[in-house]
């Protein structure tokens, strides 16, 4: 299906930026929504940003105005600029991607998911 390898993290200080990103690579051609989640240790997976395949973007309230999503959508690489950095941001950041086909009468769902790559922003 599809496959999704995220770089890009590391160790910031508060008030530093990072970019992270995402490729997709195999069957792209499902792929309708592409985003960033993130976890943080002891706590549950939340949203962070998505982008549609038409460059509609959502942002989790936490974030907006200091990150932003794009999609280089010919080849399928999707992009956090992370400015603003807060301590509350560490954690780590995965990237997903959304979509499927019809093959026959049957739907076929995608939803991939990265390996994670770690933010953490400490002084």
């Amino acid at each position: 299906q599809v496959q999704l390898v995220e770089s890009g993290g590391g160790l910031v200080q508060p008030g530093g930026s990072l970019r992270l990103s995402c490729a997709a690579s195999g069957d792209i051609f499902m792929i309708n929504d592409m985003g960033w989640y993130r976890q943080a240790p002891g706590k549950q997976r939340e949203l962070v940003a998505t982008i549609t395949r038409g460059r509609l973007t959502n942002y989790a309230d936490s974030v907006k105005g200091r990150f932003t999503i794009s999609r280089d959508t010919a080849r399928e690489i999707v992009y956090l600029q992370m400015d603003s950095l807060k301590p509350e941001d560490t954690a780590v950041y995965y990237c997903n991607a959304k979509g499927g086909i019809t093959i026959g009468a049957k739907w076929n769902t995608l939803d991939a998911w990265g390996q994670g790559t770690l933010v953490t922003v400490t002084v």
